[in-house]
């Protein structure tokens, strides 16, 4: 695992990050050809964000 992220500043990047990630998954996929593993994907993206964003809540609470 990677190292802890206790910062605001650091966290927000994170988020950022991952939402960029997200969307350039979004635009690479061809609506088209896409199955249920695509959108698998795409819902893992999103509750790993949400986990992400619970954590950090919690740490900015503290």
């Amino acid at each position: 695992m990677g190292n802890s992220i206790n910062d605001k500043s650091t966290q927000m990047h994170y988020i950022q990050n991952r939402i960029d990630m997200l969307l350039k998954v979004l635009d690479n996929i061809d609506p088209e050809t896409a199955g249920v593993e695509e959108i698998d994907r795409i819902i893992a993206m999103l509750d790993e964000l949400e986990l992400k964003c619970k954590q950090f809540r919690h740490d900015w609470n503290e």
